[in-house]
């Protein structure tokens, strides 16, 4: 690392990067050592991590320059577009139908108001579209709503398609979709809820959070940088709520109808089209390469033949002008 003299904080360079993802390549020889299968995936994540953050930090470069709130305001819709996309399309095995437009929601109708309250107010920032100041924070609030809306729909879908039956006993006996659904909701959000209730509990005895860490890397005072790790962390509390309540309840009215069937067919367990297309195209690719393959070998056997044929046709007359 190559800092100057009167520079309080450490200036990195690709190398202290490549440095770092050495601890990718060791957790991936340890993955194969003993079979667990998972040391692509980890070299997959961390490639993506390095292409993605540079990617973002060029992105907002601009914006920060730009200083409009347009911009703001462009990025942040594109970051919740962004976590709806990976929400609906690399995490969710299962899927039903109009997800990407109930997550969408779930989403913006989360992190935009819970942004905008807790960084005026509880931050006490004015304006409060400031870029370095909103769009930290909605990526954020981002992140954290996507693990809460994946492990509620998740559960909220294997409940309905592979236990199926209860839900229908309950219908069966009379219930509503509200109180036969009742149970699993509850179950689901339970779920959701649980990780952030957990690191509220650890947080600064056992574990100091990213945040915090960086606000003091960057000059902060540990007492300021304590006081916006808290407000960070209701926020994310709060958006992780409200987001998985939102995406459970459209979840719930998808698959269980308003006649009061369970409507398993609404629900998608292959993957994803974007998957299945990029499945067909490689498999064309794949097929028109073996084509060509075939093509040019059958060409030079067929050259082959026709010359081994000439020259057996050629050999009698050879013969008898000789003999």
């Amino acid at each position: 690392m190559d800092s100057g003299p009167d520079s309080s904080t450490t200036h990195l360079n690709w190398g202290n990067v490549g440095l770092a993802f050495s601890f990718i390549l060791l957790d991936g020889v340890l993955s194969t050592t003993f079979g667990l299968g998972v040391g692509s995936s980890l070299i997959t994540a961390a490639v993506r991590c390095v292409v993605q953050l540079s990617v973002v930090a060029l992105i907002l470069q601009k914006v920060f320059e730009t200083n409009n709130p347009w911009a703001v305001a462009g990025m942040a819709c594109l970051l919740n577009l962004m976590g709806t996309a990976e929400t609906v399309v690399n995490k969710s095995k299962k899927r039903y139908d109009y997800m990407f437009p109930s997550v969408l929601l779930g989403m913006l109708g989360s992190t935009i108001p819970v942004s905008i309250i807790g960084i005026r107010f509880a931050m006490d920032v004015d304006p409060f579209w400031k870029p370095e100041q909103y769009i930290p924070v909605v990526g954020m609030l981002c992140g954290s709503t996507i693990s809460g809306i994946v492990v509620s729909v998740t559960y909220v879908l294997k409940e309905l398609y592979d236990n199926r039956d209860k839900v229908e006993m309950y219908l069966a006996f009379g219930a509503s979709r509200f109180e036969a659904c009742k149970p699993i909701a509850r179950d689901a959000l339970r779920l959701a809820l649980t990780p952030n209730i957990n690191q509220m509990s650890v947080i600064g005895i056992i574990a100091i959070p990213g945040m915090m860490t960086g606000a003091i890397l960057g000059g902060s005072s540990v007492e300021q940088a304590a006081r916006l790790q808290m407000v960070i962390m209701f926020m994310i509390s709060s958006c992780t709520a409200l987001s998985s309540i939102v995406t459970t309840i459209l979840a719930l009215g998808v698959v269980v109808d308003n006649e009061h069937r369970v409507r398993t067919d609404r629900i998608d367990t292959r993957e994803h089209a974007v998957y299945r297309a990029r499945n067909w195209v490689i498999a064309k690719i794949v097929d028109g390469v073996k084509a060509v393959g075939f093509g040019i070998i059958n060409g030079v056997r067929k050259l082959v033949g026709k010359r081994d044929s000439g020259e057996q046709a050629e050999a009698p007359e050879r013969e008898r002008l000789l003999g």
